[in-house]
């Protein structure tokens, strides 16, 4: 009797796994959304080979950049396309978070982590002292971080789109944006200002921490661009734009995304000091009140 028990159950389990199985997909979007991933996978093949020269003008470093940056352009134009068509599905969520960690997550990480190795000249692992542990630990805590930010994303995320007007924690693509930024401005702009490359785990570490923050980050693409907004949205996407002609591309980049980036956290810092001081005058003022009522205090 256990075991026709047994049979039955697994009968139904099995039942259950196949009513779950994906019968049709969306096509184009998801073509897009693998691009995502390949684009990802040619920036860690681009950092992989260093400081060899490319024929040309761009450095391999450099062109990993590039690379991670039309990922970003792919992961905003399949969403999207998915939206517009109204053919979003849990498939396409969980496809966009693994290629996601692709470009996002371990490629920025990779490229850093070779970038600063073949600069300072390391090439064992884990073994050239504290400098070059703490790299890795820096590249090892934001592919975590990434992870983690990523798989929370698709726990919480709803497909309501009203919804996402913000995200709790930087967006893997706006954290992978500050590291390759300030990577291409090296590459491009100041191949021999080492002190930026020294600061790059630094900033690594503090994007990770940041993605998976509770830090509210704006949508920009819903918040400034889509549907009827205040005229005060307009001088302000005007103001980004006029960043990227004023300064050349490699400067803005870094400037929009260290923007973004530092932006919430700073907000978040000041109305976090100023509900402390509130907090704090409140606990002055009741205290005031108590003691002028304690009939001791007035003797």
């Amino acid at each position: 009797m256990s075991r026709l028990k047994t049979k039955t159950n697994k009968g139904q389990l099995l039942r259950r796994v196949r009513g779950q199985r994906v019968k049709h997909i969306t096509i184009l979007p998801s073509l897009i959304t693998i691009l995502n991933g390949v684009f990802g996978f040619t920036a860690i093949v681009f950092a992989s080979k260093g400081t060899e020269a490319i024929p040309g003008q761009f450095s391999y470093f450099a062109m990993a950049g590039y690379m991670v940056l039309l990922a970003m352009f792919a992961d905003m134009l399949d969403g999207r396309l998915a939206r517009m068509s109204q053919s979003t599905s849990s498939f396409g969520g969980q496809l966009d978070s693994l290629c996601d960690l692709i470009s996002f997550g371990v490629a920025p990480a990779f490229i850093m982590l070779r970038l600063l190795e073949s600069k300072l000249e390391l090439t064992a692992v884990f073994s050239q002292g504290l400098l070059h542990r703490f790299i890795w630990l820096a590249a090892l805590a934001y592919i975590s971080c990434a992870t983690i930010r990523l798989a929370r994303f698709n726990v919480e995320n709803e497909e309501n789109e009203a919804a996402h007007m913000s995200f709790a924690g930087l967006p893997s693509p706006a954290a992978a944006g500050v590291i390759i930024s300030l990577v291409i401005f090296h590459q491009e702009q100041l191949p021999n200002f080492d002190l930026l490359i020294y600061l790059l785990p630094f900033v690594t570490l503090g994007v990770a921490i940041l993605m998976v923050s509770r830090i509210r980050y704006p949508h920009i693409l819903n918040l400034y661009l889509k549907g009827k907004k205040p005229f005060s949205y307009l001088i302000r996407v005007l103001f980004f734009l006029g960043l990227v002609v004023f300064f050349n591309m490699q400067t803005a980049l870094v400037v929009i995304f260290g923007a973004f980036a530092g932006g919430s956290l700073v907000k978040w810092l000041y109305q976090k000091a100023v509900r402390k001081g509130v907090s704090l005058v409140s606990a002055d003022r009741s205290r005031l009140t108590e003691d002028a009522g304690d009939p001791q205090v007035n003797h």
